[in-house]
C-alpha cells in the first residue's frame, strides 16, 4: 500500500527537497503541495492524503491551526510537524492539535521518511530531543503525580507496555523485549488508548511521563 503524502510548508526549496527525497522512496508518494496553512486544510479535504507533513510558521494560517482543522475533520488523515523551531510553545500547541508526529528540519532525511511511515501505520513519533524536553517539562512540574487516579485498572503488563511506549519504544522493540508478539504488544496498545483514554501514541507518552512511569 502506497503511503500518500501532502508537503505544507512555505519555503518552495523544502518542498521541492523533500518531493525529491519522497519519490525516490517506495511506498511513499506525494499527493499535493500546499505553501499556506489555509492551502493545507483545502486540499486535505479535496485530496485525502494519508499523512500531512506540515510546517508550522507559514503565512496567514499557521501550521498548528491548519493541524487542528485537519485531525478535527475526522477524515483520517494524519499529521507529522516539520519544522525549524521546536520551542516548547510549539512542541504542545501541535500536540494539543492533534499532531501525531514532531520532528524538526535537522533530522536526517531518512529518519523523517521513517516517521511518515510509523505515523501512517498508526504510531506516533516525536523527535529525540524534544522528548527528552518533555520528560524534564514533566519531571519539574510541581504537586503530587496523578498515577493512583490516571492508571487505576490497568494491568500489569500494560504497565509495563506503557513504560517502553514513553520511553520511545516501538511496537517491535517493545515485543522483543517483553518476549511477546507483535500482535499482542498492537493489542495491549488499544486497550491502553480505549483505557486511558488517549486519543493516539503521543497522549501514551505523555501519560508515562505525567505518572511517573518514565523517570
Amino acid at each position: 500500500m502506497t503511503v500518500r503524502v501532502l508537503l505544507a510548508d512555505d519555503q518552495p526549496l523544502i518542498r521541492t527537497a523533500l518531493r525529491m527525497v519522497i519519490a525516490d522512496a517506495p511506498g511513499l508518494e506525494v499527493a499535493g503541495e500546499a505553501g499556506t496553512g489555509a492551502e493545507a486544510v483545502r486540499l486535505t479535504r479535496e485530496l485525502g492524503p494519508d499523512v500531512v507533513v506540515m510546517d508550522i510558521r507559514m503565512p496567514g494560517m499557521d501550521g498548528i491551526e491548519a493541524t487542528r482543522r485537519i485531525t478535527e475533520a475526522a477524515g483520517g488523515t494524519r499529521v507529522v510537524v516539520l519544522t525549524t523551531f521546536d520551542d516548547d510553545e510549539n512542541v504542545y500547541g501541535a500536540l494539543r492539535a492533534g499532531a501525531a508526529g514532531f520532528l524538526v528540519k535537522d533530522m536526517a532525511l531518512d529518519d523523517i521518511l521513517s516517521a511518515v511511515r510509523v505515523v501512517a501505520a498508526g504510531d506516533a513519533l516525536i523527535a529525540p530531543g524534544v522528548t527528552r524536553r518533555l520528560i524534564a517539562a514533566f519531571a519539574a512540574r510541581p504537586g503530587p503525580r496523578p498515577e493512583a487516579r490516571v492508571l487505576t485498572g490497568i494491568t500489569g503488563r500494560e504497565r509495563e507496555v506503557l513504560t517502553l511506549i514513553g520511553r520511545g519504544r516501538s511496537n517491535a522493540e517493545i515485543a522483543a523485549e517483553l518476549f511477546i508478539s507483535a500482535a499482542t504488544v498492537k493489542a495491549h496498545v488499544t486497550r491502553l488508548l480505549v483505557k486511558l483514554a488517549a486519543r493516539d501514541r503521543v497522549q501514551l507518552v505523555i501519560i508515562a511521563y505525567e505518572t511517573g512511569l518514565v523517570p
